[in-house]
Order: structure tokens, then C-alpha cells, then sequence
């Protein structure tokens, strides 16, 4: 009887955990106190999170899936009842039907589309993959709306389409400068008529009477020394 008393009171403090192979684990309580801590802190530093069924996974499955999640997203199979009460302490609230069965979170701290796009390809390819719901920029998510997450184009594309459409934009400003450069250039290089008249005209006008006065004056002179040398010489 003391043994079976003893063996009562160990599984009363130690609470179990499912692991990936559906195995039960006995957790000691200063280990619970640290997972609920760590699951707290990935649910407060998480960019979204989708919390999932794994239930029918293998080992090997379970692999797959994190390296198609890639290093920015933590995948993690969790207690629903510890779960529960780091999501609280974090400020999320989880509705009770999204902690039923082995339950595993995908916490992601990169681009929750890429991430989506991760989920919803392995979920084609392995059923046993059940999507739940999540918490995306702090809002509750179902599955359909992770799946139009999934739909919706990666931050990567959206930049590369951003990028190029600056550079349309930048070269044909570019073309539009140079023609307006042409343009003023052709302009300011071409003849001023109006100008070289205004010009011309005025030393046109004073130098005419100055020529007439002289070529008037300088035969007159000769004329009257010449008829004043031939009266003498009469």
C-alpha cells in the first residue's frame, strides 16, 4: 500500500507531456515551470503563430517540416494545458478547441507568408498535418484565412516587383529629362533675328551722313585752291 501511495503521489507532481512519437513523459515541476516560461517568451517574440495536429506524423515527417519551415520559424510539439497557461501569461487568449489532441505550435518570427506557404504545401502533401488556427499581427486566424495568407505573395516578390517598377520609373524620368535638355539646348543655340537687326541698323545710320559729309567737303576745297592758283598765275 505504501508503495502504491508513493507511486500515486509521484505521477500527481509530475505532470505528463505527449512527445513526437505519442509516448507519454513525466515532467518534473521545475522543468514545467521552464517550459511554460519558454513557450511564453516564443509566443510574445512571435510574428505569428499557428498551432497545429500532428497526430499520425512520423518522426521523419516531423523533421521534414522543420526544415521546410526553415530557421526563422520554431516548431514545437507542446502540452495543451502548459500551452495554455504560457499563452495567458504572454496576453494571448486560445480557445479551447484550438488545444485538443497533440498539438504542436509553429511560432514564426520571419515571414509569416513564406511560413503559411510552408504549412499549407506539407498539409497537401501529409493529411495527417491538421492546421488548427493561430494568432497573426495579434489577431486570432483561422485556417482559411492562414490559407489566404499562404496565397498572398512573399515580402521577397513583393520588393523585387517594387524595385522594378522604380526602375521603369526612374529611366523614363531619365528620358524625359534629356529630351527637355535637347530641347532648351536646340533653343538657346539657334540665330536671334530681331536682335542682329537692332544691332545693325544704328551703325548703319552713323556712319552714312559722316562718309557723304566728307566726300561732299573734300571736293569743294579742291576745287577753290585750284581757282586760286590760276588767278595768280594770270
Amino acid at each position: 500500500m505504501l508503495i502504491r501511495g508513493a507511486y500515486a503521489l509521484r505521477i500527481f507532481l509530475l505532470p505528463t507531456v505527449t512527445n513526437e512519437t505519442g509516448k507519454v513523459n513525466r515532467m518534473a515541476r521545475p522543468d514545467k515551470t521552464t517550459a511554460v516560461a519558454e513557450l511564453a517568451e516564443d509566443f510574445r517574440t512571435a510574428n505569428a503563430t499557428v498551432l497545429t495536429e500532428y497526430r499520425g506524423l512520423s518522426v521523419t515527417s516531423m523533421k521534414e517540416l522543420r526544415r521546410a519551415l526553415g530557421s526563422t520559424t520554431k516548431y514545437s510539439v507542446v502540452k495543451n494545458t502548459l500551452t495554455k497557461i504560457a499563452a495567458k501569461d504572454a496576453g494571448v487568449e486560445i480557445a479551447d478547441d484550438l488545444l485538443t489532441g497533440p498539438s504542436a505550435v509553429a511560432f514564426i518570427k520571419g515571414d509569416p507568408i513564406d511560413a503559411a506557404k510552408s504549412l499549407r504545401d506539407f498539409a497537401k502533401e501529409n493529411p495527417f498535418l491538421v492546421i488548427k488556427g493561430g494568432f497573426y499581427e495579434g489577431k486570432p486566424v483561422t485556417p482559411a484565412e492562414i490559407m489566404q495568407l499562404a496565397n498572398l505573395e512573399s515580402r521577397e516578390v513583393l520588393l523585387a516587383k517594387l524595385a522594378g517598377a522604380m526602375k521603369g520609373s526612374l529611366a523614363k524620368a531619365a528620358r524625359i529629362f534629356d529630351a527637355l535638355r535637347i530641347k532648351l539646348e536646340a533653343e538657346q543655340g539657334a540665330p536671334a533675328p530681331v536682335a542682329e537687326a537692332v544691332v545693325e541698323a544704328p551703325a548703319a545710320e552713323a556712319v552714312a551722313p559722316e562718309v557723304v559729309a566728307e566726300v561732299a567737303e573734300v571736293p569743294a576745297a579742291e576745287a577753290t585752291e585750284a581757282s586760286t592758283e590760276t588767278e595768280e598765275k594770270e
